[in-house]
């Protein structure tokens, strides 16, 4: 096989391992422009002399951003293709990295930060339908789950890099070397990614119909529980994301180049869930998958919510609940849009867009209502309160899918 990126993987249904580390690479930028700077959120705060709250909002425009990005890529790149789409949001998102590099407000920062999201949902949806469109469906699952254990290794580093990069220089060199990341990601997708959605399959005109696909998928209450199942598991992490900076740093007095450590420990249990997955997927399925991790991250939910509201255990005790709450939204994630994507083939890029766009429209939420409870100690009540919602409502999302899975496809 080539070391580009071709269609060969999809007639084999082998996984190939270069395909899975491009794409892991290509994924990473949204994580990695997210969790780099989560050290410099203090910072921030410093230099521009505005309050944690209002820091917080250039995470949430990120998220905004990103939502609304992966709607529009996922149906045009089921119409004009994946590479020049992927290309594309790429290039958006370099050239936006390097504008909050230089920005002086946080107002600015704000806007910036919103469109260079809007560039990186470019990676994350289209890896994802890539990934359909070279693997048979009863492999994608595995192969997804493989791919967001590639993809976590950003996350996991990012922070400690960008802690570190705090002892070299201000937080604008976090977004100096995202820039960087970004134009190797070009060269990347210039050099490696060749097409993986065949002209016979698309055309101007099905533009219309893939824009349509959504309206099919948002009368589908299948649809809705996995989307909501993922999203809402997804939108407790995104709780812990923002809060964490200033409960680890401010509150718990955690150095900000020991952060790092802290939050890599939650990427690594998002590794093992992915792990888990991709030896028991092919054995009890998706359904029973999401069923059971659903169950785990809700109970773990609890916990956190327990921890953080009466403060039992201390800095330990917030981290060890976090860990069992996060561990399960890397395995939600590929089984749940592995089972929309199968549901759609023929819309497989929608598919991945809704769930995406609706796991970081939910993160906003989670992000917003953080940052509204948040009290000026800064202690973890509020991010306790809002992981507990979203646990609760993930587990009643699963109820969802588990009861109406049999329902047909409504295309």
């Amino acid at each position: 096989m080539s070391s580009s990126l071709t269609t060969d993987a999809a007639h084999s249904g082998r996984s190939d391992w270069r395909l899975i580390l491009l794409l892991g690479a290509l994924a990473a930028c949204g994580p990695i422009s997210i969790d780099m700077y989560l050290p410099s959120l203090p910072a921030i705060t410093q230099a521009f002399q505005v309050s944690a709250s209002a820091a917080q909002v250039t995470l949430t425009s990120f998220m905004i951003g990103f939502s609304l990005g992966m709607l529009l890529y996922g149906p045009l790149s089921d119409a004009y293709g994946r590479r020049p789409v992927l290309l594309g949001g790429v290039v958006l998102y370099v050239l936006a990295s390097l504008a909050c590099a230089l920005a002086f407000s946080v107002g600015e920062l704000v806007t910036v930060r919103f469109i260079q999201a809007l560039g990186a949902g470019a990676a994350s949806v289209l890896a994802r339908a890539i990934v359909r469109d070279t693997h048979a469906p009863h492999q994608a699952a595995k192969v997804l789950s493989l791919l967001a254990i590639v993809t976590s290794c950003g996350p996991l580093l990012a922070p400690l890099i960008g802690g570190q990069l705090l002892l070299l220089g201000s937080w604008r060199l976090v977004f100096a070397v995202l820039t960087g990341y970004g134009l190797i990601c070009c060269l990347a997708i210039i050099y490696r990614v060749r097409e993986t959605w065949p002209l016979e399959k698309r055309a101007k005109s099905a533009l219309r119909s893939s824009f349509n696909a959504y309206r099919h998928m948002l009368v589908d209450p299948v649809v809705w529980g996995h989307t909501l199942c993922g999203g809402m598991a997804f939108a407790g992490m995104f709780a812990y994301i923002t809060a964490t900076p200033f409960v680890y740093i401010n509150y718990f007095q955690v150095a900000p180049q020991h952060y790092g450590f802290l939050f890599g420990l939650n990427i690594l249990g998002i590794m093992g869930g992915n792990f888990i997955n991709t030896r028991m997927v092919h054995r009890i399925g998706t359904i029973r998958m999401i069923s059971s991790a659903a169950t785990v991250g809700s109970v773990a939910s609890l916990a956190v919510g327990l921890v953080c509201l009466t403060g039992w255990g201390g800095l330990a005790a917030v981290v060890a609940t976090l860990f069992l709450v996060v561990s399960v939204v890397g395995l939600l994630a590929a089984d749940c849009t592995t089972d929309m994507m199968q549901r759609y083939p023929n819309n497989a890029g929608a598919a991945a867009a809704l769930f995406g766009s609706t796991q970081f429209a939910l993160g906003a939420l989670s992000s917003l209502a953080v940052g509204a409870l948040q009290d000026v100690s800064g202690s973890p009540r509020a991010m306790g309160m809002v992981v507990v919602f979203c646990g609760v409502a993930s587990y009643a999302a699963r109820t969802v899918i588990v009861r109406s899975h049999h329902l047909p496809a409504r295309v």
